[in-house]
């Protein structure tokens, strides 16, 4: 291939109009400086947190990303080319990369590392083994502090990160609760995941259900933010708390919005709410994959994949983190 096709960021979205700030653009392969890494992309993974990445603010922890650059994203893939001593032709490899056929990586900067290539599904680097993993074993288990008998709520149950904290709450012998858009993706949480019970966001009365749970809520693992936190704050358990892990509602426009109208109930309850992202972690990577494959290879944990074929169809896949069509992990397969 004498050509990489990759999407550019042209401007800043308005809303949930994300289709219009970027264009799949083609350029002549490129060349390597020293010390950097060409893969060639087996899958991209599509995250909604890259969404505040689209905007202008400043005060993320990660800059805004320049106009007029390529889409920056999570690659899966193979060393194409290498002018780095650690890193040779072949090796599996996971890093931030851009939403391009090709990926140029300083490893350093991109978080770059060869990956296991010999376990049954190398996908579950994106999933049980990757990022997804990570997050959802250290909220649940350090930020949040679960432990066995505690009632554990999770928002976007259904999703990459939500699916895989639910089942690191039950292993670790939590009753758990799932917030979910639909009645399907609730069945599917209670019957395959085998969770205490599925709310439905979009026709339940959130307040009125998480009321009935006895004792409240101990630990909540929150992914969206917004109404959906005021709902949960009341019905949360004395010395309860939060695992503030993403902000799903709060995504389109500049990310930013208005502070829980139920915040006094924070003080009522004595709470406590700590935000995490993955950078605080991420030197954990490796003892975090150890623990989540032992209970992977037993069987005891694993996620559904939404796969999408297709450079051109990447925002096809990306729609779905903002419409709820997906269970699982949404990625993009290219080669």
């Amino acid at each position: 291939m004498t050509t990489n096709r990759y999407w550019r960021l042209n401007s800043r979205p308005e809303g949930s109009n994300v289709a219009d700030a970027l264009s799949l653009e083609s350029e002549a392969m490129p060349e390597l400086a020293e010390g950097e890494v060409l893969v060639r992309a087996a899958f991209l993974s599509m995250d909604a947190g890259t969404r505040m990445w689209m905007t202008e603010r400043e005060d993320s922890y990660q800059p805004p990303l320049e106009l007029g650059t390529k889409m920056v994203g999570l690659v899966l893939g193979h060393v194409a080319a290498s002018r780095h001593a650690d890193f040779a032709e072949g090796d599996l490899v996971r890093g931030f990369g851009q939403w391009a056929e090709h990926s140029v990586m300083q490893p350093e900067l991109a978080g770059l590392v060869r990956v296991d290539d010999g376990i049954d599904d190398i996908r579950q680097h994106f999933g049980v083994l990757g990022f997804n993993g990570w997050t959802a074993l250290w909220g649940i288990k350090e930020t949040a502090g679960v432990k066995a008998g505690d009632n554990v709520l999770v928002s976007a149950a259904a999703g990459s990160t939500g699916l895989l904290a639910c089942q690191v709450a039950k292993l670790l012998g939590a009753n758990v609760y799932g917030l979910a858009g639909g009645p399907e993706k609730c069945r599917w949480l209670e019957e395959e995941l085998g969770i205490t019970r599925a709310i439905d966001y979009k026709k339940d009365n959130i307040a009125a259900e998480l009321a009935k749970v006895e004792g409240g809520i101990n630990a909540y693992f929150d992914n969206v933010g917004g109404p959906i936190l005021d709902a949960v704050l009341p019905n949360m358990a004395l010395y309860g708390r939060i695992a503030l892990c993403g902000l799903l509602a709060q995504y389109e426009g500049d990310g930013r919005g208005r502070g829980p109208e139920q915040f006094d109930q924070i003080l009522m309850k004595r709470l406590r709410i700590e935000g995490f992202f993955s950078p605080d972690f991420a030197d954990q990577g490796e003892r975090l994959t150890a623990e989540l494959k032992v209970w992977l290879d037993e069987g005891r944990i694993d996620t559904p994949f939404d796969v999408t074929e297709g450079m051109e169809n990447v925002l096809t896949a990306y729609e779905k983190l903002f419409t709820g069509g997906n269970i699982g992990k949404v990625l993009v397969r290219i080669s």
